[in-house]
């Protein structure tokens, strides 16, 4: 039997270009997301057949959904060798304007809580099974973002949604790990820099480093089987990280100073 993955967000973006990866290298692939039918137009253009993947329609911000859809996954094709929670939205905020606030929760539902709730229905069996003989390495895979390691103008909810993410995935790491000689769940936490999606299309600033989905698909595979902690993709962009996340405040400031906010979406 092929191992399994299991994908959130997987109608568009990295989600996609994830999916694809796993299907080249031989997996078989459980993709989730709210638009169903998209994910079978997109699978049937790339002429994959029906037994390499199958469709789990799920809101991610809705507990209830997420975790039934990750049931239903047990239940009809087993336990996933990896999960990847990458569905995520992003969304430009003012705290000065109250229906914003708004924005901040829809945001944090998504990118945190729904992160959380994919994990959730597969940690007891990966726990259950990890230590059985010829048991694979269980993986929970979080995708956080570069933008999680300091806040940006306009970029309130985004940021602190990833921030919470990288927070959270060190801590479920340090609850899973094995101990006294028995195995764990392996948590890793891959924070992309500016990747070519819909998402960031909407950028009206500088995206240095920018790369394909395809590009950082490859990359992610191969960081995700190697079971590393965490990680930003690409090399150049996490140089960058470690120095913004080393910088005074007074110059983090300075630096940003009239540089364009992530743009609003009026309502």
């Amino acid at each position: 039997m092929h191992p399994l993955v299991f994908i959130t967000g997987a109608s568009s973006g990295i989600g996609q270009a994830l999916a694809l990866r796993y299907c080249q290298a031989g997996w078989r692939v459980a993709l989730v997301a709210r638009r169903a039918d998209a994910i079978h137009d997109w699978a049937q253009s790339q002429g994959l057949s029906a037994g390499q993947y199958s469709v789990f329609a799920a809101d991610v911000s809705d507990n209830a959904s997420i975790i039934g859809a990750a049931e239903q996954c047990l239940a009809t094709l087993g336990l996933p060798e990896v999960v990847i929670a990458n569905a995520g939205i992003s969304q430009g905020m003012d705290s000065a304007v109250r229906g914003d606030l708004a924005v901040l929760q829809r945001v944090m539902s998504t990118n945190v809580m729904g992160l959380a709730a994919t994990f959730h229905p597969f940690i007891a069996p990966m726990q259950g099974q990890a230590n059985e003989a010829d048991a694979p390495a269980f993986t929970l895979v979080g995708i956080a973002s570069v933008a999680g390691i300091r806040g940006l103008p306009g970029h309130a909810a985004y940021c602190s949604s990833k921030a919470a993410v990288i927070s959270y995935c060190e801590s479920l790491r340090g609850e899973l790990r094995g101990n006294k000689g028995r195995k764990g769940v392996r948590v890793v936490t891959i924070a992309p820099g500016y990747v070519d999606t819909p998402l960031t299309r909407k950028n009206k600033y500088p995206m240095p480093f920018l790369m394909s989905p395809e590009a950082f698909a490859d990359q992610a595979f191969a960081t995700i089987a190697k079971g590393t902690s965490y990680r930003v993709i690409p090399w150049p962009m996490g140089i960058v990280a470690n120095l913004l996340r080393l910088l005074p405040n007074a110059w983090f400031d300075r630096l940003l100073q009239n540089q364009p906010r992530k743009h609003r979406d009026p309502t």
